[in-house]
């Protein structure tokens, strides 16, 4: 019975050390190591969380596409191809400080209360977040590149955010904040935090202890700056256009018929990489920069012979382009951090995670940018590798969403899951387990809040079920949208005033108010819209 009792002991004990010659002396090892090695406690995993800004998923080859073949990211594939790909991974709330919110505490925006970028909305650094828990229980944590929650990151050993621009940082030569501390480092962004962050794991973490790393990059954001060893990657190439780059928002004409990022009246000099004239700095430079981006001159060109349908292509060849090449350089340094891993013997018990902070529009609609509920800024690229604990090909299409990354982490970790996180552990689906699939969430809610600034995206909520997507426009409008994505997946067929769809309207509603009830943001229409006037920014400011 005490032998018994030794065993199950070290079942339960972590910080036991148990002697296997002490057990050979017993003249037991037979029938005792198979049972320590079957009851011991696992190591626990690594966790490297690699973000990068506005990555829409027709730019990563392993989702396929028309991008696929010519603009291939062998690096990000890698993890693709040898983990998981998520099919049915949903932004919550479409724009980057609040998705980033969403990650770090499993909660909607409403919830953790950073629900918009503009207008001086602060994350509230007090409440729960991952990298907290993980810290308290044993884990090494750091966080490199872009944070833009704008209050001090807590929960980090050690953290070296982007300190300019209102924390949206600079491609070159980027301004830090490290540990409180303001520092330049001269180079490419995307290029310096993998460095210091494959040094932070060489060299500066506690290596007793399991780690987290998050990785967040800026790229590929507007202004779209690549590296200089990319500059001409692409010349002679022309992209394919996607098939509603020419879309008349017709049964969407209030909506996202005045939408601000169009590619063909949105475009800055600065997207368009004009050379300013000799001597122009300060505002003046930056008001020459800017020209074009809110529609100020539809009629400019660089060339005489580029008008109309020309110079729209042009702008979108200049655009995807340089959009590309940025996305080159991430994928080249996840593949640092891959083969750093591997050469170092961590491969085996790290989860790496690959995700962008939402999707995005690469001439789908006529559009660049994000923050609508429409398909391209709501499916985001996630990829996960996990040799110890996912097999390899694993493709999940469930419906996934950004809210289910922290309590993914915390079970893996063995860690409790708090009861008032609201996103589910996707642990279950990466293992393929076909009870869990048949009773996961059969739909999602979404919510959107910042306007006008920026691209003019009316604040809107609505479900998007396997099938269907019902959204309601609510602010200065009243305008609702119903889409039959099986019939008509590039969601340009508003059927919300068709007789015939009425009965599935009232079924849609019901399930969207149940989910807003659910997730605590069942509020009145007023005070939604208060939140929106409280951080309003208008074009004219």
């Amino acid at each position: 019975m005490k032998f018994r009792n030794l065993l199950l002991q070290s079942k339960k004990n972590e910080k036991m050390i148990l002697d296997t010659k002490f057990y050979s002396l017993l003249g037991c090892s037979a029938l005792v190591l198979p049972l320590l090695a079957q009851n011991a406690p696992k190591e626990r995993p690594n966790i490297i969380f690699i973000l990068s800004d506005d990555h829409a998923r027709t730019a990563i080859s392993a989702y396929g596409g028309i991008n696929a073949e010519l603009a291939p990211t062998p690096n990000m594939d890698r993890i693709a191809n040898e983990g998981a790909i998520f099919r049915n991974m949903l932004c919550t709330n479409s724009i980057s400080g609040p998705s980033r919110a969403c990650l770090i505490t499993g909660k909607y925006s409403t919830t953790n209360g950073f629900y918009q970028n503009e207008g001086g909305i602060v994350f509230d650094n007090t409440q729960e977040t991952t990298p907290k828990i993980l810290q308290r229980n044993g884990y090494a944590t750091a966080l490199f590149g872009k944070w833009h929650l704008f209050s001090e990151p807590k929960g980090f050993d050690y953290y070296k955010i982007h300190a300019a621009a209102g924390q949206q940082g600079v491609y070159w030569n980027p301004v830090y904040n490290e540990n409180g501390r303001k520092v330049k480092e001269l180079g490419y962004a995307t290029n310096l935090e993998t460095t210091a962050a494959l040094n932070w794991l060489d060299k500066d973490r506690d290596k007793n202890k399991p780690f987290c790393l998050m990785l967040h990059f800026k790229a590929p954001h507007r202004p779209w700056e690549p590296d200089s060893i990319y500059t001409h990657l692409f010349d002679g190439v022309e992209f394919p256009y996607p098939e509603t780059f020419d879309d008349d928002y017709a049964t969407r004409e209030l909506t996202a018929g005045r939408s601000m990022a169009m590619i063909a009246k949105h475009m800055s000099r600065e997207d368009l990489k004009q050379t300013p004239p000799a001597g122009m700095k300060g505002e003046e430079l930056k008001k020459w920069l800017n020209w074009g981006g809110a529609g100020e001159d539809q009629t400019w060109t660089p060339d005489p012979k580029l008008k109309g349908e020309k110079l729209k292509k042009w702008k979108f060849q200049t655009y995807i382009k340089d959009y590309l090449r940025c996305i080159r350089s991430v994928d080249d340094n996840v593949g640092r951090v891959l083969d750093y891993l591997k050469d170092n013997g961590l491969d085996k018990n790290t989860i790496v995670i690959y995700m962008g902070d939402q999707g995005f529009y690469l001439g789908e609609h006529g559009w660049y940018d994000k923050r609508w509920m429409y398909e391209e800024s709501l499916q985001m690229p996630c990829l996960v590798r996990y040799p110890n604990g996912i097999r390899s090909g694993t493709s999940v299409k469930a419906i996934s969403l950004n809210i289910d990354i922290a309590p993914t982490l915390l079970e893996y970790a063995g860690i409790e899951i708090p009861e008032d996180i609201q996103g589910k552990s996707l642990k279950s689906l990466l293992e393929q387990d076909k009870k869990a699939e048949k009773t996961w969430r059969k739909s999602m809610y979404y919510q959107y809040f910042e306007y006008p600034k920026w691209h003019n995206v009316q604040p809107h909520y609505g479900i998007r079920t396997e099938r269907y997507k019902l959204i309601h426009y609510y602010f200065d409008i009243d305008a609702w949208e119903l889409f039959d994505l099986q019939n008509d997946p590039n969601e340009l067929r508003n059927l919300y005033n068709e007789p015939k769809c009425q009965e599935l309207i009232e079924k849609l509603e019901k399930e969207l108010y149940a989910l807003q009830k659910e997730y605590k943001d069942d509020m009145p229409l007023e005070e939604r819209r208060e939140l929106t006037r409280k951080y309003m920014i208008k074009y004219s400011e």
